[in-house]
């Protein structure tokens, strides 16, 4: 009697659990669940992982590819020049080539002390919205810094000055978990110096952006527009605290409001709008949709500098090399998974979704069959985001507007490859400004509709905290 009573009263607790805990329970790899990229998941976990073809792009897709990466990887020169496929670079600009930010089409980071320039870490620049810019704020989303723009630019051509320098220091704060662990944060501080131009608006907004890796944008750039519209909750229906929306922004190509995918704040709608626009603020170079050097009137200087166009109205970056430099960041394959089988992998990844992680990092979308790049369409894909904007709290928040994005808002950061981080890029700097020193900072540092997961997280032991990073670096 007492035995029957005993397993009565197992029975009873274990419905009883199960009905307060609705994270699964994973105790093996799911079907798949390695290939993160689908069929164009690359094999690769060396220093070239995020520099490789789509594994499914034929052989003679792939020397567009290598094209592509050709103009990616080579620096621009200034006008005018002999080379005359590669010149126009400035007059204002962060860098010359685009692998000097995304090294290895990797994660850029902040400046060190003593660099003398910022590289693959820029300052975006707004002042308050106006109510009598409505128009510009739809088309740029936001209201440029009068004399300086949109962007910092701390590189110049001779005879133009460079907009300023940038450094970044740091003041530090403890976090402490449920068993005594302590983490400690480091929050950076920016400091404008040696500008070109003048001061600044008095009420100037700086966002510091470490360049993000380019690893699956095509496959993202595939996910149906109607797959990431059903996970919005902007009135938090589900009360689960977690409000996601999507950002709805500017195409330039097409006129008209639409829905934002790439960017630490979703700001561009599609790969090749922000190709043009990295060209245009990162290198000062013209295209048919940004066909005007960045310079504001009170740049004259850079307003009277050479460009190097050609004489038949072709724009420094020809139609022909945006397409080939679109195809080639569109295909950088997704490297494969790492111990999807692992159990210390396994135990993190049920320590991820008991803390609700994936509310925001989705885990799984399948790609839209037409209408892209055939390599991309019809993809089980595991990027482990929801493409859209959460408010992440006042420890995050950069006070910039962008589009319909606040200051607290920011798109949910893909996680694939993330574990081969320091691999790649030869660094463990995460988040929009590279402030975090490891995963476990970044974690720490989430805050508004993520406050209860990272509150969950501070109740792990040093077994738990070991699993759930586990489970990261296997992304």
């Amino acid at each position: 009697m007492s035995l029957s009573l005993s397993r009565h009263t197992l029975l009873l607790l274990a419905l009883a659990l199960a009905a307060c805990d609705d994270a699964p329970r994973f105790t093996q790899a799911e079907p798949g669940e390695a290939l993160s990229g689908g069929q164009a998941t690359v094999q690769r976990s060396d220093r070239s992982a995020f520099s490789l073809p789509s594994a499914n792009l034929s052989p003679e897709r792939r020397l567009d590819f290598a094209v592509g990466n050709s103009f990616f990887r080579n620096p621009w020169v200034i006008a005018p020049s002999t080379t005359t496929a590669r010149d126009g670079l400035g007059p204002l600009f962060n860098t010359n080539a685009c692998q000097n930010c995304h090294v290895r089409d990797g994660r850029g980071h902040p400046p060190e002390p003593g660099d003398s320039n910022a590289v693959s870490m820029l300052v975006r620049l707004s002042i308050p919205d106006q109510p009598y810019l409505a128009k510009e704020i739809e088309r740029i989303g936001v209201v440029p810094e009068p004399v300086y723009g949109t962007q910092l630019q701390d590189m110049a051509i001779p005879g133009v000055a460079p907009e300023g320098k940038v450094r970044v220091t740091y003041d530090n704060q403890t976090v402490t978990f449920n068993d005594g662990h302590q983490v400690e944060l480091r929050r950076p501080s920016l400091q404008i110096t040696q500008l070109g131009y003048g001061p600044m608006h008095p009420d100037t907004r700086f966002s510091a952006r470490v360049a993000p890796p380019m690893i699956g944008l095509g496959l993202l750039e595939a996910i149906p527009e109607a797959d990431i519209l059903a996970n919005e909750d902007p009135d938090d229906r589900n009360r689960d605290g977690i409000r996601g929306r999507a950002n709805r922004v500017w195409d330039d190509a097409q006129g008209k409001t639409v829905l934002g995918r790439f960017g630490w704040k979703a700001g561009q709608p599609n790969v090749n709008q922000q190709n043009v626009h990295a060209f245009i603020g990162d290198m000062g170079l013209t295209t048919h949709l940004q066909p005007k050097d960045d310079c504001t009137p009170a740049q004259t200087a850079c307003l009277a500098a050479p460009n190097g166009e050609g004489p038949d109205g072709e724009k420094e970056v020809s139609d022909n090399i945006l397409r080939l430099v679109t195809f080639y960041t569109r295909n950088l394959g997704v490297p494969a998974r790492r111990d999807v089988d692992a159990p210390q992998v396994l135990a993190g990844k049920n320590l991820f979704f008991e803390a609700g992680c994936q509310g925001c990092h989705t885990p799984q979308f399948t790609t839209a069959k037409t209408g892209i790049e055939p390599e991309l369409a019809g993809q089980v894909i595991r990027p482990y985001t929801d493409l859209l904007l959460h408010d992440m709290g006042p420890g995050l928040a950069d006070e910039r507007t962008e589009f319909t994005a606040n200051g607290q808002d920011w798109r949910t950061a893909p996680l694939w490859g993330i574990g081969l981080t320091e691999t790649v890029s030869g660094h463990t700097q995460y988040l929009h400004d590279g402030r975090a020193r490891n995963l476990l900072e970044a974690v720490l540092w989430h805050g508004g509709e993520a406050q209860a997961a990272r509150d969950h997280v501070l109740t792990f032991n040093a077994e738990q905290r070991a699993a759930l990073l586990a489970f990261l670096n296997s992304l």
